[in-house]
């Protein structure tokens, strides 16, 4: 069953820009690993710096191993020295699956 993996940022104003950069240059890399399927990057459209990226996985593993594979690359070290708060990360079903 797939999987989505919701990622949360909230970047202070002088750095949404840098922020999403950043953001855009993770998920570059996530096609490279197994059980990408797909993501989407949204801004809130009220503040820039908050952005959710939407990503599908063929499975929580593939989602989880990305993830632990992915947290010490340089892209994750800084988005995560950028933030105004920590990154946070849900991981949901479809509803009705």
């Amino acid at each position: 069953m797939a999987i989505y993996s919701i990622w949360e940022s909230r970047f202070p104003a002088a750095r949404a820009e840098e922020g999403r950069a950043v953001t855009e240059a993770i998920w570059r890399d996530m096609p490279g690993f197994e059980g990408y399927l797909s993501h989407e990057l949204l801004v809130d459209a009220d503040d820039p710096g908050h952005l959710l990226v939407v990503s599908q996985w063929e499975s929580r593993e593939h989602a989880d191993e990305s993830r632990r594979r992915y947290a010490t690359h340089p892209n994750a070290v800084t988005a995560n020295n950028l933030v105004a708060e920590p990154r946070r990360r849900t991981v949901a079903i479809r509803a009705g699956s």
